[in-house]
């Protein structure tokens, strides 16, 4: 092979190997476009177990993550009315009821992640969600009382009242010193 060839051959590969570490990084990097709507069990995978705060373990144990059975109990499950506040998303193009599939149906059929942090499809990487500030400009959301009385109002039917600091304080997510993330904290 002549010196030429093999300068050429050695600027392909250096140039390979840089398309390569770029795709890597625009893989990492946060999607642009549209937010849609994951569905909670994707954050679960970063948000659960004891060194990430138990955040997933511990909104299993919320009405929000029972909502949609309270409307089945009620036979109200395909009530629009209802489904805006008991379900993640509802009305939206990638929200709940937008297809018919049994995905769409667990992943958003309650009040999930994305109700209270709005649409995941752009902070749900590991590399965006490891800092608050990549997150918040990927359209991350951190809940205010706007956001909750959206739906805890007295357009509700079983309406009792909504004290903001009280509800609050009940699903803030901790995440211990020790988790690498920062990702679920909402102080």
């Amino acid at each position: 092979m002549s010196r030429t060839s093999s300068k050429i051959l050695g600027a392909l590969i250096v140039f390979g190997f840089a398309l390569s570490a770029l795709s890597v990084y625009a893989e990492d990097a946060a999607p642009t476009g549209d937010p849609a709507y994951i569905g909670s069990g994707k954050c679960k995978m970063c948000h659960k177990g004891e060194k990430n705060g138990n955040i997933w373990e511990g909104w299993l144990e919320t009405k929000h993550a029972k909502s949609m059975e309270s409307l089945v109990a009620k036979g109200e499950q395909n009530n629009a009315e209802c489904l805006a506040c008991h379900t993640t998303g509802y009305g939206t193009p990638s929200g709940f009821g937008a297809d018919t599939t049994m995905h769409n149906a667990e992943a958003l059929g309650s009040v999930g992640c994305e109700a209270c942090h709005g649409p995941g499809s752009n902070y749900k990487s590991k590399k965006v969600m490891e800092s608050r500030e990549a997150s918040l400009a990927a359209g991350m959301i951190i809940p205010t009382e706007a956001t909750c009385t959206k739906c805890h109002n007295e357009k509700s039917p079983t309406f009792k009242g909504f004290n903001f600091k009280e509800a609050y304080d009940k699903i803030v997510h901790h995440v211990p010193e020790v988790a690498d993330s920062t990702a679920g904290k909402t102080e």
